[in-house]
């Protein structure tokens, strides 16, 4: 890995795989986000780092980082968009508050765990999910017997 200095800096690029964004939203919504331009849907996604350049001594490029999206969950729903737009901007708040929101000081350290606890406070807990897909397993495989 090429070493760059702690205050160069590093551009970030989306990778084209896209098959995480594509399996998150339904068939419905990518039609009417075809249909109308400019239109938008609120995600959750998970970038990886998959690839990298550095830049050469002497060289006058940024180094820079590829990312994919290797998950994502759309909000399918008012009351989803409402809690993700909720964590957007709880996010936002907090990188103000900090003075990181243009990256000056590096990552922020958001502490956002009640915006997060609130927005989640509906939603299924991994238990419940387990317990969900346990019933469904066990409903699936039962055979029945005639006599």
């Amino acid at each position: 890995m090429p070493k760059i200095g702690k205050h160069d800096a590093v551009e970030a690029k989306l990778d084209s795989a896209s098959a995480f964004v594509h399996a998150a939203i339904p068939e419905e919504m990518r039609r009417g986000l075809w249909e109308r331009p400019g239109a938008s849907v609120f995600a959750v996604v998970q970038l990886s780092s998959v690839s990298y350049t550095g830049h050469a001594d002497g060289e006058d490029k940024d180094a820079q980082v590829k990312l994919r999206i290797t998950l994502c969950e759309v909000g399918l729903d008012d009351r989803r968009v409402a809690q993700l737009t909720e964590i957007l901007r709880a996010l936002h708040r907090e990188r103000q508050m900090q003075g990181t929101l243009d990256g000056q000081d590096g990552i922020a350290e958001a502490d956002v765990e009640i915006a997060v606890s609130e927005a989640l406070a509906t939603m299924p807990t991994e238990t419940e999910y387990d317990a969900w897909h346990e019933q469904r397993r066990g409903r699936s495989a039962r055979v029945e017997q005639h006599a």
